[in-house]
């Protein structure tokens, strides 16, 4: 979640003069009996360097597929992205950032504004989730979403059509939605991961194509959560599922590039999509 507005790094021009890291992502084929066909491939949203995600199979996927399905399509518009955020971030009569979180949390709150170079006022006419992902770029500023494997699919989809699952708007739309409460664990749950090393360890898990690792990582911080597992998580899935189902009913042969993230485990859309009687094979 902390790469979901896709921010520009300052770290940009280091990051493009390295040579790309090689990498092994997950991806699966998917069968329907009528002969219905799709590619579900797990991306990563921002790192610090370029990676060589394409590889012999992922391009024959490619390839073999007719359009491209993403959660965004206008990643690289940054700034309509951010406009969309700023208009749903907008708030009134919200108390100082320090005010929505436990008492235990507040230094932890506190080390991350200073580092950040925020306020506690800083927030007070922003919703508490808008807040949060805010500050969740801090920790991941050495990031940089230019480099973000979802990108570099859209940038090879030559003419295929890119079809959105989601758009920034709906994304955005489901934190903004959240009942305070729930934005409230959220804006703990960044605060508290923001002690650990998430990115580096989910960026490694995806270049080795671990997916049992990137399952675990489902299972900690804001999506132990269970509305905000419900919402960010579980019932995105089940959506795209069912988009990804009737895009092939209709004689679509779908590229699905998502995050790494949303193809892990049971609730992932490769389990979904077997579930409701695709034949699902992991090809790489």
């Amino acid at each position: 979640m902390r790469r979901i507005l896709g921010l520009v790094s300052s770290t940009l021009l280091a990051a493009c003069s390295q040579s790309p890291e090689p990498a092994n992502p997950a991806l699966w084929h998917v069968e329907g009996s009528g002969g219905q066909q799709a590619w579900l491939f797990g991306t990563i949203h921002s790192v610090k360097r370029p990676l060589a995600w394409d590889t012999a199979k992922v391009r024959g996927a490619l390839a073999a597929a007719d359009s491209v399905m993403v959660e965004v399509s206008n990643l690289a518009d940054e700034k309509a992205v951010a406009a969309t955020f700023a208009r749903l971030a907008k708030s009134s009569g919200q108390p100082v950032l320090s005010q929505r979180i436990s008492v235990k949390y507040r230094p932890a709150l506190a080390a991350l504004l200073k580092r950040g170079g925020y306020t506690d006022g800083d927030f007070a006419l922003m919703d508490t989730w808008a807040a949060a992902l805010t500050l969740a770029r801090i920790g991941a500023s050495d990031d940089d979403s230019r480099n973000g494997v979802d990108r570099a699919v859209m940038a090879q989809a030559g003419e295929k059509p890119v079809v959105e699952l989601e758009g920034a708007e709906r994304q955005l739309g489901l934190f903004d939605g959240l009942a305070e409460a729930d934005q409230r664990d959220l804006l703990t749950a960044v605060v508290t991961d923001q002690q650990g090393d998430d990115d580096s360890r989910l960026a490694e898990s995806w270049r080795k194509g671990d997916m049992t690792a990137i399952e675990r990582e489902t299972r900690r911080g804001m999506l132990t959560d269970p509305q905000l597992r419900a919402v960010l998580f579980t019932g995105r899935n089940r959506d795209w599922t069912s988009r990804i189902a009737a895009a092939m009913t209709q004689g679509h042969r779908p590229f699905v590039a998502v995050g790494a993230a949303h193809m892990a485990g049971p609730e992932g859309l490769p389990a979904l999509l077997a579930a409701n009687g695709y034949k699902v094979t992991r090809v790489e």
